[in-house]
């Protein structure tokens, strides 16, 4: 940050008084306050230091505390800690210089390091102190040694003081001892809006948002982390709708503080979780007039946000915004799982190779990004040649994703024997993730005697999933095997599971609107029917034929045709149609995997309509126009 304007007055007149006496130690100590507060200080630092050490001054503890300040806001913390290291009887404040650059810079480790260190040097600990201490408790995050450290701020008499005490909530509640943190709240003489911001912020982390709105409703006075911390809160626990309600409030004229660049990165991922892309265009546009989008986090995340709302092109166009110094690791990562998750693998590995050769290093991210896009656009040699790159060029082992991504690419290739020896020949015990992946391709290509083995591994790793039940008593209806049907919808009934049903929302002029499979709630539900009704006739004229294999129940080919009719994906599709203008591109969110006989549909009618249909479900997105889908029926 530039000099505050009383500073710039004050560091002339000093640095002319050193110049007539350059042995006081209090005009160097006051000079080191000063560009301790400063950007691009550390040069004039270095230099000052050397003029104090030429002409003798001696380092008493306040000069030496002030030093080190300098040397560890400019980043550099081994002349910090060489200051710290080399002083024959270093005091407190040298040690709290140390232990404040280390937190400012995000070494937890090293703030409980150093201060141990000054315990051993048995010097006491102040209301300075602690709060960094307990910071780096509260990162890490290490609750037994944020509770040690709790023991020595009782016996000094400082857990009710109150930045220390705020900073033993904060510490007990990023730990996830809500109980502890609580009991402080409660008696502290004082709070101020840290103690609360960090007791609603550690209930939303548990998931008690209950407790956390009635703790924001109670709140004195809020500030923007009060805000942010309850947006961000309903963004965690899946109430997206509410965190986007709770920014609209937090605008809303007469509010006394205004959403910065943290509540924006908050909310983006509810507009991404609701694909309310309208929403996330308006919070753009309100990042842009307060300039929080040149902001390098804002950024990577209204990427994620456009690619998670469909609009990929709007992501490449804010990730091509991002100036190439600041294009880390996370903004290339997005960038690939970007083009992944929109079924674009030749796009993803030339984002990968563009990274490689600026001369970012690679992640677990990266390549699990990278991997997938692969599997879904059948880049099978590609990828198994990323996959043997990974360890043996990058350095970057693989995990469970990694393997489940392999899987995946292979089985959907219909590969399924070498998945299998894959699977039998890992150095890590199978998860969940490569068993699912491996019964999903059998599901794909109707190998039954494989997706039996994956299933029974997962029926023990996951026995409260009732998918994978359902995935498998389907194949057995396919298969016509209706005994073993039988016997597993009995299991799931014993068991008290029901399958998932399937959901569908869409935003309509910046309001979403949700549809289950066969509802009827809807007060335009006799509109969407008729539509839906006239639709298969429409269809059947342009080569269409319903694939009934997706409704497996032992009914009537009829009544099958009927009950393919109210998928949840399809009343959304035609409440879009009814409610938009020719020509309105329609966005859909699936969460579940959408079927084969909607898949088709879909591509007719975004013919029949000549509407571009944007789809995603719970795990890629299909892009319908002029009959044709994205994917090129390859999913």
């Amino acid at each position: 940050m530039p000099l505050l304007p009383e500073l710039q007055k004050e560091l002339p007149a000093l640095l002319r008084s050193l110049h007539q006496s350059p042995t006081q130690p209090l005009l160097y100590s006051s000079i080191f306050r000063i560009l301790t507060r400063t950007q691009n200080s550390l040069r004039r630092g270095q230099q000052l230091h050397a003029l104090l050490l030429l002409h003798g001054v001696c380092l008493d503890p306040i000069l030496s505390a002030r030093l080190a300040s300098m040397y560890a806001s400019s980043g550099d913390l081994r002349s910090s800690s060489l200051l710290l290291l080399n002083h024959p009887d270093p005091s407190s404040l040298l040690f709290n210089s140390l232990i404040r650059g280390h937190s400012l810079r995000g070494i937890p480790t090293d703030v409980l390091s150093t201060f141990h260190a000054m315990l051993s040097r048995c010097h006491f600990p102040d209301h300075f102190t602690y709060p960094f201490v307990l910071k780096a408790c509260a990162d890490l995050p290490s609750p037994s040694t944020g509770t040690a450290v709790h023991s020595l701020c009782l016996r000094q008499g400082l857990e009710l003081d109150c930045y220390v005490g705020s900073s033993l909530i904060n510490m007990y509640a990023k730990c996830g001892d809500l109980r502890s943190a609580h009991r402080l709240f409660d008696v502290m003489p004082v709070r101020d809006s840290s103690s609360w911001n960090a007791l609603i912020a550690g209930y939303m982390m548990v998931g008690a948002v209950k407790v956390a709105e009635h703790l924001f409703d109670e709140m004195p006075k809020r500030n923007v982390i009060s805000w942010t911390a309850m947006i961000s809160g309903y963004t965690q626990n899946g109430s997206a709708d509410r965190a986007l309600k709770v920014f609209d409030e937090m605008r809303k004229e007469g509010t006394e503080v205004n959403p910065n660049w943290v509540t924006v990165i908050s909310v983006l991922p509810a507009c991404a979780h609701s694909a309310a892309l309208d929403q996330g265009e308006s919070i753009h546009e309100y990042a842009r007039s307060m300039g929080f989008d040149s902001h390098p986090i804002v950024q990577i995340a209204l990427v994620g946000m456009y690619a998670k709302c469909g609009s990929l092109l709007k992501a490449h166009h804010c990730f091509d915004q991002i100036p190439e110094k600041n294009k880390s690791v996370v903004a290339w990562n997005t960038m690939i799982t970007a083009y992944s998750s929109h079924g674009r693998g030749e796009e993803a590995v030339s984002s990968f190779e563009k990274m490689i050769s600026s001369g970012i290093h690679p992640d677990a991210v990266s390549f699990t990004g990278l991997l997938s896009g692969c599997s879904h656009s059948g880049l099978v040699d590609q990828g198994l040649k990323y996959f043997d790159s990974m360890s043996s060029v990058y350095s970057v082992e693989p995990t469970h994703e990694h393997y489940a991504c392999l899987v995946d690419l292979l089985g959907r290739a219909g590969q399924l024997e070498k998945a299998m020896k894959i699977i039998n020949q890992m150095k890590i015990d199978p998860g969940p993730s490569i068993w699912g992946a491996l019964l999903s391709a059998c599901r794909i290509h109707r190998n039954l005697e494989l997706a039996e083995i994956a299933a029974k591994r997962l029926f023990v790793l996951e026995p409260g999933n009732s998918g994978n039940y359902i995935l498998l008593s389907n194949m057995y209806a396919e298969a016509k095997n209706w005994e073993k049907v039988k016997k597993l919808r009995s299991l799931l009934r014993e068991k008290g599971m029901k399958k998932s049903p399937g959901c569908s929302w869409s935003e309509i002029n910046g309001e979403s609107y949700s549809f289950f499979t066969g509802d009827t709630s809807h007060q335009q539900a006799a509109e969407i029917y008729r539509l839906l009704k006239d639709l298969p006739e429409k269809m059947k004229i342009e080569g269409y034929a319903p694939d009934t294999s997706y409704v497996l129940h032992d009914v009537s080919e009829e009544e099958k045709e009927c009950n393919l009719a109210a998928h949840s994906e399809k009343l959304a599709i035609a409440f879009g149609i009814l409610n938009t203008i020719p020509g309105t591109t329609l966005r859909v969110t699936k969460n579940l995997r959408i079927c084969g006989d909607c898949h088709t549909a879909a591509k007719f009618i975004s013919k029949i309509y000549e509407r571009e249909i944007i789809v995603r479900d719970v795990s890629r997105f299909h892009h319908f126009r002029d009959g044709v889908c994205s994917c090129r029926d390859y999913w």
